[in-house]
């Protein structure tokens, strides 16, 4: 008390800011439904942004000039639902980018939004596999590095179905680096999980999730576009992006 009193008025007070929030599988979810349904965004709309900014996440963590092989070819790995059309929105731009993109999207949605997606990267020659090589060395050797686009917060790593238990088995053992989307594959969103994939980079959509917490690689942020209110209703308490940056690494 007697501390406090003696401290003088006119020194600037020392802001102290709120630790970022790392959010649970039910928040990540109740803020989409409120993205969707009250401010109206669309979900082809959010998946290009957060497309575009994962796209330019891996620019940042694996520009051309640091690419070793002669060919900047990336692998992308696509799941069925929303975080595999993030996978198809950034294979696009990252085409647009001067990288060689290949997709691997073992099961289309029947969803009209996806397909869109998927028409857009045929149109731009993007190569469909039609299978994922078993024999590991073949990967390493074609790819610079894997974007891991298979399944988003809302899976569960204990029911992973085919053929993404056989994708995770293959990118398990892959020596090229992984780019993780939002949630790496095999994991838990609210609880890293020892059992899933070890990417070098990982782009957390909107706010990182809880399995996020204790991340040691190369962390972003991508899709600076979230209104002020949800951001504040959440307590978000978002690092503050440079410039004009769509995504931050954090």
């Amino acid at each position: 008390m007697t501390d406090k009193m003696n401290h003088s008025s006119n020194e600037p007070e020392v802001e102290t800011t709120e630790p970022l929030h790392f959010l649970s599988k039910v928040e990540a979810s109740a803020i989409e439904t409120e993205l969707l349904r009250d401010y109206r965004f669309g979900q082809q709309q959010l998946i290009e942004i957060w497309g575009y900014a994962c796209a330019i996440a891996i620019t940042k963590a694996f520009p051309l000039k640091s690419i070793s092989k002669k060919q900047p070819t990336v692998l992308v790995v696509c799941g069925p639902e929303q975080n595999g059309s993030v996978g198809l929105v950034c294979a696009r731009h990252l085409r647009i980018f001067e990288y060689e993109p290949t997709i691997y999207y073992p099961k289309r949605s029947s969803h009209s939004v996806h397909q869109d997606f998927t028409v857009q990267c045929e149109k731009m020659d993007i190569p469909f596999l039609s299978y994922l090589p078993t024999e590991v060395q073949l990967i390493n050797d074609a790819y610079n590095l894997v974007i891991d686009a298979t399944l988003g917060p809302e899976s569960d790593p204990k029911d992973i179905k085919e053929p993404y238990s056989s994708i995770l088995v293959t990118l398990k053992q892959v020596k090229i680096p992984i780019a993780s989307v939002d949630v790496p594959l095999g994991w838990d969103a609210d609880e890293a999980d020892k059992e899933g994939i070890s990417p070098e980079v990982l782009i957390s959509l909107v706010a990182p999730k809880k399995c996020a917490t204790n991340f040691s690689g190369k962390h972003f942020l991508a899709g600076r576009f979230l209104p002020y209110d949800i951001q504040k209703k959440y307590e978000l308490n978002l690092p503050e992006f440079p410039e004009t940056e769509c995504l931050i690494e954090l």
